[in-house]
């Protein structure tokens, strides 16, 4: 409970503190309103990184443009969540410059990030921090270096360098390139990776994990490399197309009848597979780091082998679709609405290691995050009721010299919330009594958003057997 006593003491700083709410850009006060305006100019201040071409690329409108003057606010505020989410600047600011009748300067004020990120790696072995905290063991903690840098040449590519040693190891390079052609429209990326790890989650028994680990030696090593091509036409719609290979290769002990022989694809501890997915992203989210109003959808095919390794020959189809809602009620509540579901049409059989159901990432009804839910197919349906205890404000640190840091913005919003979740499990059904089985979850929390896309939740659920817990998460729940 300490940690809920800290932050209750720093929600009662933030809530005394003065501070002014971060709002866009307007049209100047006292200015009679003509039909149209023209843009005369843009005039770019703070971005030291940024490339202005980079910026153009996120604003409805540019140099010349006529916009009716009953949308520029409009057009001037989603300009600036489209700057904002693309997680290049703490702030922006857009403000209009009246200088004849209709013709307007456009004045672009930002506030980049720091976009390098020499970060030390301190994490837990376990799937999130509410299953590492049964255990309480120190032992399972992964140390190492992740270097980002972000906003790469100022180009919004991305270069990271990930080493990780102790409990799990894993070692990666990736590179993003978003724009290659003078449009920027297409980008590309590429990456490779080696992992292994000393223990690993063999089967599920009662909806928990069981894990086989050595004293000596790795359990399992993968090794992994891809590249893909990205396309955003326009704002809103992206779509992502991946190729790859991994070779995932275990101990005889894990795959033998003492633990589970259905671990992977036939006896063989080496599975070699090459992997395609492709991504199709709509989002019309105002804030994709904490959304309030708008909404977002993807869908995702992915296709594990094509007969080029055999013995044994990996084939799994996966299609996972996520559709989010979010709209204001009124006043100071909003309401928000995400369904996932997940699908294998034509894999009858899913080895362990090749299927994810409930319990993994952010796939999980709230309540049941002790439990894995494994299953070919699955669907959550996750709704929140959310009021705004403190709008998104700023507060400053005089004492810190650096503006990157020296600026923080937060929000803090209670919520309500129910959850209800279905995993079809065609295989271990009889050893896993949550699987085919309708899941219900609820409870209230405090969500606190910052900067750096930071979320920090705390909440108190109760699932449909009547167990309670207090939750930790650093993620938007939908």
């Amino acid at each position: 409970m300490r940690i809920f006593w800290v932050f209750a003491a720093i929600l009662s700083i933030l809530i005394l503190s003065e501070s002014d709410t971060c709002v866009a850009g307007t049209l100047p006060d006292s200015v009679q309103t003509p039909e149209s305006f023209i843009i005369n100019k843009l005039i770019f201040v703070g971005n030291k990184v940024t490339k202005e071409r980079i910026i153009q690329r996120e604003l409805q409108f540019k140099a010349g443009d006529t916009i009716p003057s009953s949308e520029i606010e409009e057009t001037l505020k989603q300009s600036r969540d489209n700057l904002m989410n693309t997680s290049l600047f703490n702030f922006v600011k857009i403000d209009t410059i009246l200088v004849s009748v209709n013709l307007l300067d456009i004045n672009l004020t930002f506030v980049e990030r720091w976009y390098i990120w020499p970060a030390p790696i301190l994490e837990l072995a376990d799937r999130n921090f509410n299953a590492w905290w049964q255990k309480k063991d120190l032992s399972r903690l992964n140390y190492g270096m992740f270097l980002t840098w972000n906003n790469f040449r100022g180009r919004r590519e991305r270069l990271v360098l990930f080493l990780r040693f102790g409990y799990d190891q894993k070692y990666e390079l990736s590179y993003k390139i978003p724009y290659i052609n003078k449009k920027q429209t297409w980008g590309i990326g590429f990456g490779s990776g080696f992992q292994q790890n000393h223990e690993i989650s063999y089967r599920s028994l009662d909806n928990k994990e069981l894990y086989y680990k050595v004293e000596k030696g790795f359990t399992k090593r993968s090794i992994f490399a891809y590249g893909e091509a990205y396309h955003r036409k326009g704002i809103h719609n992206t779509h992502l197309f991946n190729l790859g290979y991994s070779r995932l290769q275990v101990v005889d002990t894990v795959v033998s009848e003492s633990l589970n022989p259905d671990y992977s694809f036939g006896s063989d501890t080496l599975n070699q597979f090459m992997v395609f997915y492709y991504t199709f992203k709509s989002d019309f989210r105002d804030f994709r780091q904490y959304p309030l109003h708008g909404y977002y959808f993807d869908v995702t095919m992915q296709k594990l082998g094509f007969g080029l390794f055999q013995n044994p020959s990996v084939d799994v189809l996966t299609i996972q679709t996520n559709v989010r809602k979010y709209f204001q009620i009124k006043g100071k509540f909003y309401w928000a609405s995400g369904l996932t579901v997940k699908t294998s049409p034509f894999s009858e059989y899913q080895p362990y290691y090749y299927q994810r159901g409930l319990g993994y990432g952010r796939d999980y009804v709230r309540g049941y995050q002790y439990y894995v839910i494994d299953g070919q197919h699955f669907g959550i349906l996750k709704n929140n009721l959310k009021f705004e205890l403190l709008s998104m404000r700023e507060m400053k640190f005089n004492f810190i010299p650096w503006e990157k840091f020296s600026r923080l913005y937060y929000a803090l919003y209670i919520n309500g919330y129910v959850d209800v979740g279905y995993s079809i499990d065609n295989q271990t059904s009889a050893i896993n009594p949550l699987a085919n089985h309708t899941l219900v979850g609820y409870g209230i929390g405090l969500d606190f958003v910052t900067y750096y896309d930071t979320v920090w939740r705390f909440e108190f659920s109760v699932n449909k057997m009547g167990e309670t817990g207090f939750f930790i998460s650093f993620m938007p729940s939908i």
